[in-house]
């Protein structure tokens, strides 16, 4: 089946898709201001109404994409997410332009989706999967506490 197509998953595959299921109050899902730094390619930051500030960088938010088709990748792999993919093992580098998007779209007033420079354009980026996967030191912190492992960084 295709990557960018409909795919039927199994229950719990799209329950992990829809993010770590975190009860926030509204206003801590709710982005007072959004800045996405496309053109200087360092990637987003959210300002949310409960005075909270989140960042992630591009490469962080593509390896965090919250698609079907990724989770389950990323799961199969062990890896969580913002984690990239290993490289290959090759005899000589080969030049990989930095990931970055070509746009940016708001999904009505709950998410927003990239379409990345490598073609991926099927991860929303719901407000509550941001906020949940927020990489700043006190949510490292309270996720830290809560599970004993500390989430990966941005």
């Amino acid at each position: 089946m295709s990557h960018e197509g409909i795919r039927i998953v199994p229950e719990d595959v799209a329950r992990k898709a829809a993010g770590p299921l975190q009860e926030f109050q509204r206003d801590a899902i709710d982005p007072r201001h959004v800045r996405v730094n496309r053109t200087e390619g360092t990637g987003v930051e959210i300002v949310w109404k409960d005075g909270h500030i989140s960042q992630w960088t591009f490469p962080w938010l593509r390896a965090a994409c919250p698609c079907a088709t990724c989770v389950e990748e990323r799961e199969a792999a062990g890896r969580e997410p913002g984690q990239p993919k290993p490289e290959p093992k090759t005899a000589l580098p080969m030049f990989k332009p930095a990931v970055r998007p070509n746009n940016v779209h708001a999904v009505g007033r709950y998410a927003i989706s990239f379409d990345w420079n490598d073609g991926h354009t099927s991860g929303i980026y719901s407000w509550h999967y941001l906020r949940s996967v927020c990489n700043c030191e006190a949510c490292r912190a309270s996720i830290s506490d809560a599970t004993g492992v500390p989430p990966a960084k941005a």
